[in-house]
């Protein structure tokens, strides 16, 4: 292990292979390079610190076994084991307080074009009367500043006193302009003194780099004073898609540096005792935006620092697809007892996202307020930073069974259902329903197909039709998931045997047949003891089910899985966990799909995790079915559809962004493994469309441009063309199928 002297006043840190030097003072050691620049990560490192940050060192590692990625060893959360929410000061937005000793504030942006005065301020009065705590508006040049204050005052000659935000992108001197009559600047690190990324690699000496460092504080310390001197707070807002070339020449397009670029702004904020501010790491992709919070919290306990975060996906989407990935980000981090306000983006009107916002929030809080969780224990395998998937041995083939069980789990997670009894009455119906691909009446199992049932019970011995239907199924490896009560009593050829713990303990399973096919569900919070049962069937079992029936106050789905996913690594028994949530009856659809992000997705955007099994009385078959591979998706998972980045609209947005959203999903949600961004305009840059393969983004009034990954190649295209341009450039680089017909 190697350490710094603490009497160094700053570290030179240098990459042998391309004779980069950098300086960066003590508190920075842990960001100096970006993952393609370390050399050996397998070395702990220890450097000093800040004498005013604490302790003395900072010890590094690999993020995990073999990663390039080194991080902070200390926390990232208060605890793991249960949900403890972060201390930060308050910043105060107006009249508003954010932090961890007030509530979670909840917020939205207006989509109107900002000049028009009258227009937004009825926008913001009907986000105020949905209950918004906080209302951000862009502010993109002067004309769009001097509306601001008309803004402002009608809104107090109408007596609504909400605070407003300001969303600033290149103009440095419009914030300075707008800082004078609302509450709060949001500021983007990648754009506000640098010029707008052209994604290129470049290369910088070290006095280079320094006098960019230079160039940004000469260009942002007027902010930061014009904002002392009016009591205004700030976000500094890094996005995934609008980081620098400097930035993303040191760090890459990566989590790292998103921090390192919001960190670069904070440390000026500080040095000129500024800190009305708050934090955000937002990116279209809910797996990066994770482990971008969760890098800057680490940082910010290594270096002392208490400021709240505003937790947001961008770019979500629209409908359930664009509450699913919020949930999967923002509940994840909620689950981990960080965040102090939050935005839920979604592609329509801006009050449609307080409702979604207010449930993610209520779920945060309550997690909280009851610190939800179970016993501590040790944990020393899950991956915090960089994104490794834990992937469960999937069922293998033993000699001399008649039916192939490998196709009843999927490589790239698995989606179960719970089919009732009387499905069975219409099976071609119930093979529908099962998104199996139809040839004659007969099933097959197609890309979007469920991989497994759950039947809790089965039908009579002598129901030949229901049974034949079964064996169809069965034929086509899916699984055929059944409780042990059931099959002892009316056994079903080839099923699943479903056992808890005490049925193991017992030896209850010993009455099937040899060889049957196990699948164990359980709490995750037993005693050990209780869960040693599993290594004695090992052979036997394909899959484990995680169910946390609801009921306790206290109970924690996210961290009792956690302990299950520690001990199963611990002691070596790789079985597929298949997430198994039981919904109560006539639960509203938008907290079902918060909750299922937020629960089972804070476990799958840490790689843990093989599958979902979603119960819900009440609820449309159809419904659960896409909400699952919508949650297997937005984790990065197993691919179904096209997938979308879309923008919320804002005063930027060149056209009718809902509208064209509509109209392109329409001709090309056929497309599994594509990804399309929709963008109102191109203020952040291509990089905000970094997770997509073709771009739509408006150019102009009336006027198209269309990008292959992050560079465009067809411009100003009218409108009324645009949606055909895109199809045939989708052609034009093989990525286009034509519509499945339907049989």
């Amino acid at each position: 292990m190697a350490t710094v002297p603490a009497s160094f006043p700053h570290i030179k840190a240098c990459d042998g292979g391309s004779r980069l030097t950098k300086i960066v003072d003590f508190t920075k050691v842990s960001f100096a390079r970006g993952p393609q620049r370390v050399r050996k990560p397998s070395i702990k490192l220890s450097v000093a610190r800040n004498p005013n940050s604490g302790s003395d060192t900072v010890e590094l590692e690999p993020a995990s076994d073999g990663s390039p990625l080194l991080v902070p060893r200390q926390k990232y959360c208060e605890s793991i084991h249960k949900t403890v929410r972060r201390k930060t000061r308050t910043v105060m937005v107006g009249n508003v307080a954010l932090g961890s000793d007030h509530p979670i504030k909840i917020q939205t942006m207006t989509t109107s074009d900002t000049k028009d005065v009258a227009k937004t301020v009825e926008e913001v009065m009907r986000i105020a009367d949905k209950g918004a705590d906080l209302v951000r508006i862009t502010v993109q040049g002067k004309r769009e500043a001097d509306a601001c204050f008309d803004i402002k005052n009608s809104l107090v000659q109408k007596n609504y006193n909400i605070p407003l935000v300001a969303d600033i992108h290149f103009a440095p001197s419009v914030a300075l302009r707008v800082a004078e009559c609302f509450d709060k600047i949001r500021v983007n690190p990648g754009n506000f003194a640098d010029r707008r990324a052209q994604f290129e690699q470049l290369e910088y000496t070290e006095d280079d780099y320094q006098k960019e460092l230079e160039h940004i504080e000469k260009v942002f310390t007027p902010l930061v004073e014009k904002c002392k001197q009016y009591g205004r707070a700030m976000r500094i807002g890094t996005n995934h898609g609008s980081l620098s070339d400097r930035i993303m020449s040191y760090y890459g397009d990566s989590p790292r540096g998103m921090v390192e670029s919001a960190f670069e702004f904070a440390r000026i904020c500080r040095k000129l005792d500024f800190h009305n501010f708050v934090f955000s790491m937002k990116a279209s992709n809910p797996v990066v935006m994770v482990q971008a919070y969760r890098l800057l919290v680490a940082e910010m306990y290594v270096q002392g620092w208490d400021y709240p975060l505003h937790l947001g996906v961008t770019e979500a989407g629209e409908g359930e697809d664009g509450r699913m990935k919020s949930a999967i980000g923002i509940g994840t981090l909620l689950m981990d007892g960080l965040g102090d306000t939050i935005r839920v983006s979604l592609t329509e009107p801006p009050e449609e996202e307080i409702d979604p916002c207010r449930r993610l929030a209520n779920l945060g809080t309550i997690a909280s307020s009851h610190q939800i969780g179970v016993a501590p224990f040790e944990e020393k395998h899950r991956h915090y930073f960089d994104f490794q998937r834990r992937s469960g041995q999937l069922p293998l083939q033993k000699e001399g069974e008649e039916v192939d069980y490998r196709g009843v789990l999927h490589r790239d997670g698995s989606v179960l259902m719970s089919v009732s009894l009387d499905k069975l009455k219409a099976p071609e119906l119930l093979y529908r329903s099962l998104a199996t691909k139809l040839v004659v009446g007969m099933p097959f199992k197609d890309l979007a197909t469920v991989d497994s049932i759950l039947l809790k019970e089965l039908p009579p011995v002598d129901d030949a039709d229901a049974r034949l239907a079964l064996k169809r199924l069965v034929d086509v490896s899916m699984g055929i998931i059944t409780p042990l009560s059931e099959q002892l009593t009316k056994p079903l050829p080839h099923a699943i045997v479903l056992v808890n713990l005490k049925e193991l303990s017992s030896g209850a399973h010993k009455l099937l047949p040899e060889g049957t096919r196990l699948a164990v569900t359980l709490r995750g919070d037993e005693a050990y003891e209780e869960i040693e049962v599993l290594k004695s069937v090992a052979d036997d079992v394909i899959m484990v089910l995680h169910n946390l029936p609801y009921g306790g106050e206290r109970d924690s789905r996210v961290h009792s899985a956690r302990r299950l996913f520690e001990y199963l690594d611990e002691n070596g028994l790789n079985f597929p966990v298949i997430h198994h949530l039981e919904f109560l009856e006539k639960m509203h659809r938008d907290d079902l799909v918060i909750t299922a992000g937020s629960n089972a997705g804070a476990l799958l955007v840490d790689g843990l995790g093989d599958g979902v099994l979603l119960e819900a009385p009440g609820q449309e078959f159809e419904f659960l079915r896409d909400t699952s591979f919508n949650l297997l998706q937005g984790c990065r998972m197993r691919n179904t559809k096209t997938e979308y980045v879309s923008c919320p609209s804002c005063g930027r947005t060149l056209f009718d962004l809902q509208e064209i959203s509509a109209q392109i999903r329409e001709k090309t949600s056929h497309l599994p493994g594509v990804s399309i961004a929709i963008m109102g305009c191109i203020v952040n840059g291509p990089g905000e469309m970094a997770d997509a393969d073709f771009g739509y983004v408006g150019g102009a009034p009336g006027k198209i441009d269309l990008y292959v990954g992050k560079t465009v190649v067809k411009r100003a295209i009218a409108m009324e063309h645009a949606t055909d341009a895109l199809i045939q450039l989708i052609k034009d680089n093989g990525r286009w199928v034509d519509p499945p017909v339907e049989e």
